[in-house]
């Protein structure tokens, strides 16, 4: 059995020793253990950041990212919830999110960045988006992504607003084409149907 006072690598721990592991750090930096976080950090983060770049391409990025993850776990270790996951599952959520919202916070400034375009040169804003997509699919995009599942969620936005084709999503998330598709397709699908009924304005 795997304890804290070991010194032993993730590379060396089967899965359950390595989420027992990092429950009882995950305990020790509840209770400001900074060595337990040293420790959870060399254990885990070379995970987080995979997924981190592999959602982001972008190396600085991604190790911003991993820093955020971190922070929140030293922040709120107590959020951890065996019942609902492992240590390094519930990592990778968090990365996953931090990720999201960095892709989002990309778009916005892009969005803004048109709009300033647009302005300074007297075009229609909606000219330069329909240059990148049909204007009624984007605003349904917009307007509905808080009626999807979470897992439909990701992949739209990363379809629609990180740029990627179905192949690309799935290296990112690790998942089969046929998922990307079945995701996408049922979430627009339910997103268009909203539209059509008048819950999206």
């Amino acid at each position: 059995m795997a304890s804290i006072s070991q010194e032993c690598s993730a590379d060396t721990l089967s899965s359950a020793d390595l989420a027992e592991l990092c429950v009882e750090l995950l305990a020790g930096i509840a209770a400001r253990d900074r060595d337990a976080f040293t420790r959870l950090y060399r254990l885990t983060s070379h995970r987080v950041f995979g997924v981190a770049l592999r959602m982001l391409c972008n190396r600085a990025a991604a190790e911003e990212v991993t820093q955020e993850v971190y922070l929140q776990v030293w922040s709120s270790p107590a959020r951890y919830d065996s019942r609902l996951a492992s240590p390094i599952g519930w990592l990778i959520v968090l990365t996953r999110r931090r990720a999201i919202d960095r892709i989002r916070s990309d778009r916005a400034a892009f969005e803004r960045d048109v709009r300033y375009g647009a302005m300074a040169r007297g075009i229609d804003r909606d000219f330069v988006f329909e240059t990148v997509q049909q204007r009624d699919e984007r605003r349904t995009v917009l307007c509905g992504l808080g009626l999807l599942t979470e897992l439909q969620r990701e992949s739209i936005e990363l379809a629609y607003f990180g740029g990627l084709t179905y192949s690309e999503l799935a290296d990112r998330l690790d998942i089969p084409l046929a998922t990307v598709k079945s995701r996408i397709r049922d979430g627009l699908n339910r997103l268009r149907s909203a539209f059509a009924m008048g819950t999206l304005r």
